[in-house]
Protein backbone atom coordinates (compact mmCIF):
# COMPACT_ATOMS: atom_id res chain seq x y z
CA UNK A 1 0.00 0.00 0.00
CA UNK A 2 0.66 3.30 -0.70
CA UNK A 3 -0.48 6.79 -0.06
CA UNK A 4 -0.31 8.94 -3.02
CA UNK A 5 -2.03 12.07 -2.05
CA UNK A 6 -3.09 13.83 1.07
CA UNK A 7 -5.76 16.55 1.73
CA UNK A 8 -6.31 18.69 4.52
CA UNK A 9 -9.45 20.91 5.37
CA UNK A 10 -11.52 22.70 7.96
CA UNK A 11 -15.02 22.72 8.83
CA UNK A 12 -17.40 24.39 11.75
CA UNK A 13 -19.10 22.90 14.24
CA UNK A 14 -19.94 26.27 16.02
CA UNK A 15 -22.82 26.66 18.29
CA UNK A 16 -24.55 28.66 20.43
CA UNK A 17 -23.86 27.27 23.65
CA UNK A 18 -21.49 27.59 26.44
CA UNK A 19 -20.01 25.68 29.34
CA UNK A 20 -18.20 26.96 32.47
CA UNK A 21 -15.04 28.15 30.58
CA UNK A 22 -16.28 28.67 26.89
CA UNK A 23 -18.82 29.44 23.95
CA UNK A 24 -18.76 27.30 21.21
CA UNK A 25 -19.40 30.31 18.57
CA UNK A 26 -16.11 30.43 16.65
CA UNK A 27 -15.41 26.30 17.32
CA UNK A 28 -13.98 24.43 14.06
CA UNK A 29 -11.95 21.28 13.34
CA UNK A 30 -9.54 20.08 11.00
CA UNK A 31 -10.66 17.41 9.21
CA UNK A 32 -7.81 15.16 6.55
CA UNK A 33 -8.26 12.65 4.07
CA UNK A 34 -5.57 9.90 3.06
CA UNK A 35 -5.55 8.21 -0.76
CA UNK A 36 -3.85 4.93 -1.18
CA UNK A 37 -3.36 3.34 -4.42
CA UNK A 38 -5.55 0.80 -3.15
CA UNK A 39 -8.73 0.23 -5.54
CA UNK A 40 -11.63 -1.59 -4.27
CA UNK A 41 -15.06 -1.42 -6.27
CA UNK A 42 -13.55 0.46 -8.56
CA UNK A 43 -12.61 2.90 -5.75
CA UNK A 44 -9.62 3.99 -3.94
CA UNK A 45 -9.59 3.51 -0.32
CA UNK A 46 -9.45 6.60 1.56
CA UNK A 47 -8.47 6.83 5.47
CA UNK A 48 -10.51 9.77 7.28
CA UNK A 49 -9.74 11.65 10.35
CA UNK A 50 -10.44 14.63 12.05
CA UNK A 51 -9.87 16.53 15.61
CA UNK A 52 -12.62 15.92 18.61
CA UNK A 53 -14.69 18.71 20.15
CA UNK A 54 -13.43 20.85 22.29
CA UNK A 55 -9.75 22.38 20.35
CA UNK A 56 -9.89 24.15 17.62
CA UNK A 57 -8.51 23.12 14.15
CA UNK A 58 -4.32 22.51 13.33
CA UNK A 59 -4.35 23.07 10.24
CA UNK A 60 -0.78 25.26 10.20
CA UNK A 61 0.96 22.31 12.04
CA UNK A 62 -0.42 19.85 9.74
CA UNK A 63 0.53 21.75 6.67
CA UNK A 64 4.05 22.86 7.81
CA UNK A 65 5.33 19.76 9.76
CA UNK A 66 3.06 17.02 10.34
CA UNK A 67 1.59 16.26 6.94
CA UNK A 68 4.76 16.76 5.06
CA UNK A 69 6.79 14.44 6.89
CA UNK A 70 4.62 11.91 6.19
CA UNK A 71 4.13 12.60 1.87
CA UNK A 72 8.06 12.77 1.51
CA UNK A 73 8.86 9.15 3.96
CA UNK A 74 9.57 6.31 1.43
CA UNK A 75 6.54 4.03 0.92
CA UNK A 76 8.04 1.19 2.40
CA UNK A 77 8.37 2.88 5.70
CA UNK A 78 5.19 3.24 6.39
CA UNK A 79 4.91 -0.31 6.32
CA UNK A 80 5.06 -3.59 8.71
CA UNK A 81 6.76 -6.72 8.02
CA UNK A 82 4.16 -8.24 6.66
CA UNK A 83 3.68 -4.94 3.80
CA UNK A 84 0.56 -3.41 5.85
CA UNK A 85 0.25 -0.26 6.61
CA UNK A 86 1.83 0.64 9.80
CA UNK A 87 0.14 3.40 12.02
CA UNK A 88 2.47 2.80 14.43
CA UNK A 89 5.81 3.63 12.25
CA UNK A 90 3.55 6.59 10.51
CA UNK A 91 3.23 8.06 13.89
CA UNK A 92 6.98 7.80 14.62
CA UNK A 93 7.88 9.43 11.19
CA UNK A 94 5.32 12.21 12.13
CA UNK A 95 6.78 13.25 15.37
CA UNK A 96 10.27 13.11 13.55
CA UNK A 97 12.37 16.04 15.06
CA UNK A 98 9.68 17.09 17.51
CA UNK A 99 10.91 18.48 21.30
CA UNK A 100 9.75 16.57 24.03
CA UNK A 101 6.67 18.34 26.13
CA UNK A 102 4.59 21.01 23.94
CA UNK A 103 1.63 18.67 23.98
CA UNK A 104 -0.93 21.54 23.16
CA UNK A 105 -1.81 21.91 19.54
CA UNK A 106 0.51 19.48 18.33
CA UNK A 107 -1.23 16.75 19.40
CA UNK A 108 -4.10 17.51 18.02
CA UNK A 109 -2.56 17.97 14.66
CA UNK A 110 -0.74 14.01 15.01
CA UNK A 111 -4.49 12.78 16.48
CA UNK A 112 -6.19 13.36 12.86
CA UNK A 113 -3.78 11.67 10.98
CA UNK A 114 -3.10 8.98 13.46
CA UNK A 115 -7.64 8.36 12.94
CA UNK A 116 -6.95 8.41 9.28
CA UNK A 117 -3.88 6.13 8.84
CA UNK A 118 -6.20 3.43 11.52
CA UNK A 119 -9.35 4.22 9.32
CA UNK A 120 -7.22 3.00 6.12
CA UNK A 121 -5.56 0.18 7.89
CA UNK A 122 -9.05 -1.65 8.80
CA UNK A 123 -10.00 -0.33 5.68
CA UNK A 124 -7.28 -2.04 3.87
CA UNK A 125 -7.91 -5.23 6.45
CA UNK A 126 -11.50 -5.33 5.38
CA UNK A 127 -13.01 -4.68 8.86
CA UNK A 128 -14.37 -2.34 11.29
CA UNK A 129 -11.96 -0.41 13.37
CA UNK A 130 -12.92 -2.10 16.54
CA UNK A 131 -12.19 -5.40 15.46
CA UNK A 132 -8.57 -4.09 13.85
CA UNK A 133 -7.72 -2.85 16.85
CA UNK A 134 -8.40 -5.74 18.73
CA UNK A 135 -6.60 -8.03 17.07
CA UNK A 136 -3.45 -5.21 16.74
CA UNK A 137 -3.73 -3.83 19.95
CA UNK A 138 -5.97 -5.90 22.34
CA UNK A 139 -6.87 -9.37 23.29
CA UNK A 140 -8.82 -10.19 19.86
CA UNK A 141 -12.17 -10.46 21.53
CA UNK A 142 -14.07 -7.11 21.49
CA UNK A 143 -17.47 -5.82 23.53
CA UNK A 144 -19.65 -6.00 20.97
CA UNK A 145 -21.47 -2.93 22.07
CA UNK A 146 -20.23 -0.28 24.70
CA UNK A 147 -21.90 2.20 27.60
CA UNK A 148 -22.24 5.32 26.19
CA UNK A 149 -23.99 8.40 28.47
CA UNK A 150 -25.55 11.52 26.95
CA UNK A 151 -23.88 14.77 27.41
CA UNK A 152 -25.34 18.28 27.46
CA UNK A 153 -27.13 20.40 29.86
CA UNK A 154 -25.08 23.40 28.31
CA UNK A 155 -25.91 27.09 29.61
CA UNK A 156 -27.56 28.99 26.56
CA UNK A 157 -29.19 31.96 26.72
CA UNK A 158 -33.08 31.52 27.30
CA UNK A 159 -32.92 28.15 28.55
CA UNK A 160 -35.05 27.58 31.24
CA UNK A 161 -35.05 24.56 33.86
CA UNK A 162 -37.96 22.78 31.39
CA UNK A 163 -36.00 23.39 28.88
CA UNK A 164 -32.74 21.80 30.80
CA UNK A 165 -35.71 19.19 31.75
CA UNK A 166 -37.18 18.36 28.48
CA UNK A 167 -33.47 17.97 26.79
CA UNK A 168 -32.79 15.43 29.63
CA UNK A 169 -35.75 13.06 28.86
CA UNK A 170 -34.87 13.53 25.16
CA UNK A 171 -31.70 11.69 26.06
CA UNK A 172 -33.80 9.14 27.73
CA UNK A 173 -36.50 8.59 25.14
CA UNK A 174 -33.07 8.37 22.57
CA UNK A 175 -32.20 4.95 24.85
CA UNK A 176 -29.68 6.44 27.05
CA UNK A 177 -29.85 6.09 30.98
CA UNK A 178 -26.83 8.24 32.01
CA UNK A 179 -26.91 12.09 31.59
CA UNK A 180 -24.62 14.64 32.09
CA UNK A 181 -24.75 18.69 32.43
CA UNK A 182 -22.75 21.55 32.43
CA UNK A 183 -22.04 23.28 35.76
CA UNK A 184 -20.54 26.23 37.08
CA UNK A 185 -21.44 28.95 34.59
CA UNK A 186 -23.84 29.70 37.28
CA UNK A 187 -23.50 30.45 41.21
CA UNK A 188 -24.16 27.47 43.35
CA UNK A 189 -27.49 28.33 44.21
CA UNK A 190 -28.59 28.23 40.45
CA UNK A 191 -26.52 25.01 39.71
CA UNK A 192 -28.21 23.18 42.26
CA UNK A 193 -31.67 23.40 41.32
CA UNK A 194 -30.78 22.98 38.02
CA UNK A 195 -29.77 19.65 39.05
CA UNK A 196 -32.01 18.96 40.82
CA UNK A 197 -34.46 19.47 37.95
CA UNK A 198 -32.29 17.07 36.36
CA UNK A 199 -32.72 14.46 38.83
CA UNK A 200 -36.47 14.87 39.10
CA UNK A 201 -36.50 13.58 35.35
CA UNK A 202 -34.20 10.98 36.49
CA UNK A 203 -36.32 9.41 39.02
CA UNK A 204 -34.47 10.95 41.86
CA UNK A 205 -31.52 9.23 41.16
CA UNK A 206 -28.76 11.45 41.07
CA UNK A 207 -26.56 7.99 40.18
CA UNK A 208 -27.62 8.43 36.71
CA UNK A 209 -26.26 11.90 36.75
CA UNK A 210 -22.69 13.24 35.67
CA UNK A 211 -21.70 17.21 36.22
CA UNK A 212 -18.54 18.57 34.44
CA UNK A 213 -17.17 22.07 35.64
CA UNK A 214 -14.77 21.91 32.81
CA UNK A 215 -11.97 23.03 35.18
CA UNK A 216 -13.49 26.17 35.86
CA UNK A 217 -13.38 25.97 39.69
CA UNK A 218 -10.59 26.98 42.27
CA UNK A 219 -9.76 24.86 45.34
CA UNK A 220 -12.50 26.42 47.69
CA UNK A 221 -15.57 26.86 45.16
CA UNK A 222 -14.48 22.97 44.11
CA UNK A 223 -14.61 21.93 48.12
CA UNK A 224 -17.67 23.86 48.34
CA UNK A 225 -19.53 22.52 45.67
CA UNK A 226 -18.89 19.21 46.45
CA UNK A 227 -19.82 19.31 49.97
CA UNK A 228 -23.31 20.48 48.32
CA UNK A 229 -23.18 17.64 45.87
CA UNK A 230 -22.02 14.85 48.16
CA UNK A 231 -25.33 14.15 49.23
CA UNK A 232 -27.06 13.44 45.56
CA UNK A 233 -24.53 10.90 44.62
CA UNK A 234 -23.58 11.72 41.08
CA UNK A 235 -22.43 9.54 38.55
CA UNK A 236 -19.29 11.63 38.83
CA UNK A 237 -17.96 15.28 39.43
CA UNK A 238 -16.27 16.20 36.15
CA UNK A 239 -12.80 18.31 35.33
CA UNK A 240 -13.68 20.40 38.49
CA UNK A 241 -10.07 22.53 38.27
CA UNK A 242 -7.49 23.15 35.81
CA UNK A 243 -6.85 19.88 34.17
CA UNK A 244 -2.58 20.14 35.09
CA UNK A 245 -3.81 21.22 39.06
CA UNK A 246 -2.81 17.76 40.46
CA UNK A 247 -2.99 19.27 43.95
CA UNK A 248 -5.98 20.58 43.69
CA UNK A 249 -7.22 17.07 42.35
CA UNK A 250 -5.97 15.08 44.96
CA UNK A 251 -7.58 17.96 47.78
CA UNK A 252 -10.54 17.53 46.17
CA UNK A 253 -10.33 13.84 45.85
CA UNK A 254 -9.82 13.84 50.56
CA UNK A 255 -13.11 15.58 50.69
CA UNK A 256 -15.42 14.01 48.04
CA UNK A 257 -15.99 10.47 48.34
CA UNK A 258 -18.09 10.06 45.50
CA UNK A 259 -16.67 9.46 41.84
CA UNK A 260 -14.10 11.96 39.85
CA UNK A 261 -13.53 12.26 36.52
CA UNK A 262 -11.09 13.82 34.45
CA UNK A 263 -8.03 14.24 31.74
CA UNK A 264 -10.01 15.18 28.51
CA UNK A 265 -7.19 18.53 28.63
CA UNK A 266 -4.54 15.89 29.31
CA UNK A 267 -3.16 15.03 25.75
CA UNK A 268 0.34 12.56 26.43
CA UNK A 269 1.78 9.62 28.19
CA UNK A 270 3.39 11.88 30.28
CA UNK A 271 0.34 14.29 31.74
CA UNK A 272 -1.25 11.00 32.05
CA UNK A 273 1.09 9.36 34.17
CA UNK A 274 1.16 12.35 36.44
CA UNK A 275 -1.96 12.60 36.95
CA UNK A 276 -2.27 8.86 38.25
CA UNK A 277 1.04 10.14 40.45
CA UNK A 278 -0.12 13.05 41.93
CA UNK A 279 -3.69 14.26 41.34
CA UNK A 280 -5.24 11.43 43.99
CA UNK A 281 -7.22 9.57 41.54
CA UNK A 282 -8.82 6.65 43.39
CA UNK A 283 -8.59 3.48 40.85
CA UNK A 284 -11.48 1.95 42.89
CA UNK A 285 -14.23 4.90 41.43
CA UNK A 286 -12.87 7.70 39.90
CA UNK A 287 -12.75 7.86 35.80
CA UNK A 288 -10.39 8.80 32.85
CA UNK A 289 -11.34 10.77 29.85
CA UNK A 290 -8.35 10.92 27.86
CA UNK A 291 -9.59 11.99 24.32
CA UNK A 292 -7.28 9.45 21.54
CA UNK A 293 -8.09 11.99 18.66
CA UNK A 294 -6.80 15.10 21.04
CA UNK A 295 -4.30 13.17 22.38
CA UNK A 296 -1.68 12.09 19.60
CA UNK A 297 -4.19 9.19 18.32
CA UNK A 298 -4.51 5.72 19.07
CA UNK A 299 -0.93 5.23 19.32
CA UNK A 300 -0.33 7.25 22.13
CA UNK A 301 -3.94 5.92 23.86
CA UNK A 302 -2.25 2.51 23.84
CA UNK A 303 0.50 3.57 25.60
CA UNK A 304 -1.49 5.24 28.24
CA UNK A 305 -3.43 2.24 28.59
CA UNK A 306 -0.43 0.22 29.01
CA UNK A 307 0.86 2.94 31.84
CA UNK A 308 -2.35 2.65 34.00
CA UNK A 309 -2.02 -1.28 34.12
CA UNK A 310 0.92 -0.73 35.19
CA UNK A 311 -0.59 1.39 37.88
CA UNK A 312 -3.29 -0.61 38.82
CA UNK A 313 -5.66 0.79 36.87
CA UNK A 314 -8.58 -1.15 34.61
CA UNK A 315 -9.31 -0.07 31.29
CA UNK A 316 -13.05 -0.04 32.31
CA UNK A 317 -12.39 3.00 34.36
CA UNK A 318 -11.28 4.78 31.23
CA UNK A 319 -14.65 6.70 28.96
CA UNK A 320 -13.08 8.81 26.45
CA UNK A 321 -14.19 12.56 25.76
CA UNK A 322 -15.40 13.24 22.11
CA UNK A 323 -18.57 11.65 21.34
CA UNK A 324 -17.63 10.32 18.38
CA UNK A 325 -17.31 7.46 16.28
CA UNK A 326 -13.68 6.65 16.56
CA UNK A 327 -13.64 6.58 20.50
CA UNK A 328 -16.72 3.59 20.24
CA UNK A 329 -14.37 1.70 18.19
CA UNK A 330 -11.31 2.29 20.59
CA UNK A 331 -13.59 1.75 23.52
CA UNK A 332 -15.25 -1.62 22.00
CA UNK A 333 -11.80 -3.13 21.09
CA UNK A 334 -9.47 -1.86 24.17
CA UNK A 335 -12.73 -2.96 26.60
CA UNK A 336 -12.77 0.39 28.09
CA UNK A 337 -15.85 1.39 30.63
CA UNK A 338 -17.96 3.42 28.08
CA UNK A 339 -17.44 6.32 25.62
CA UNK A 340 -19.29 9.96 25.55
CA UNK A 341 -22.22 11.38 23.38
CA UNK A 342 -23.39 14.39 22.10
CA UNK A 343 -26.76 13.33 20.81
CA UNK A 344 -27.67 16.56 18.01
CA UNK A 345 -24.09 18.65 18.69
CA UNK A 346 -20.48 19.43 17.22
CA UNK A 347 -22.20 18.24 13.73
CA UNK A 348 -20.94 17.12 11.33
CA UNK A 349 -18.16 15.86 13.50
CA UNK A 350 -19.62 14.55 16.39
CA UNK A 351 -22.00 11.56 17.02
CA UNK A 352 -22.08 8.09 15.48
CA UNK A 353 -23.34 6.23 12.33
CA UNK A 354 -26.91 7.45 11.63
CA UNK A 355 -27.69 3.70 11.76
CA UNK A 356 -26.17 3.63 15.09
CA UNK A 357 -29.23 2.93 17.77
CA UNK A 358 -28.62 3.03 21.38
CA UNK A 359 -30.69 0.62 23.77
CA UNK A 360 -30.35 0.18 27.34
CA UNK A 361 -27.63 2.94 27.17
CA UNK A 362 -25.30 0.73 25.02
CA UNK A 363 -24.69 1.41 21.49
CA UNK A 364 -22.55 -1.02 18.55
CA UNK A 365 -19.62 0.47 16.31
CA UNK A 366 -21.14 -1.05 13.28
CA UNK A 367 -19.30 -3.44 10.92
CA UNK A 368 -18.74 -0.61 8.39
CA UNK A 369 -14.83 -1.33 7.68
CA UNK A 370 -13.01 1.27 9.07
CA UNK A 371 -14.30 3.33 11.57
CA UNK A 372 -17.44 3.58 9.22
CA UNK A 373 -17.61 7.46 8.75
CA UNK A 374 -19.12 6.38 5.25
CA UNK A 375 -22.27 5.66 7.99
CA UNK A 376 -23.05 9.28 8.41
CA UNK A 377 -24.12 10.40 5.22
CA UNK A 378 -23.61 14.26 6.01
CA UNK A 379 -19.82 14.31 6.86
CA UNK A 380 -19.35 11.49 4.69
CA UNK A 381 -19.78 14.04 1.75
CA UNK A 382 -17.43 17.10 3.66
CA UNK A 383 -14.92 14.08 4.18
CA UNK A 384 -15.32 13.36 0.17
CA UNK A 385 -15.01 16.55 -0.81
CA UNK A 386 -11.56 17.04 0.55
CA UNK A 387 -9.86 14.66 -1.89
CA UNK A 388 -13.21 13.99 -5.21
Amino acid sequence: MKIVSVHEGVIPISSSMSNAFIDFSTMDCSIVALVSDVVVDGEPLVGYGFNSNGRYSAGDILRRRILPRLTDAPADSLLDDGGELSPTLAWDVMMRNEKPGGHGERSVAVGVVDMALHDLAAKAAGVPLYRWISDHYGDGEPDESVFVYAAGGYYAPGKTDRDLQDEMRGFLDAGYEVVKMKIGGADLAEDLRRIEAVIEVLDGDGSRLAVDVNGRFDLDTALAYGRALEPYGLFWYEEVGDPLDYGLNATLSEHYRHPIATGENLFSLQDARNLVRYAGMRPDRDWIQVDPALSYGLVEYVRIQDMLRQHGWSSRRCIPHGGHQFSLHIAAALKLGGNESYPGEFRPTGGFADDAVVEGGRVSPGERPGIGLEGKAVFHEVLRGLHA
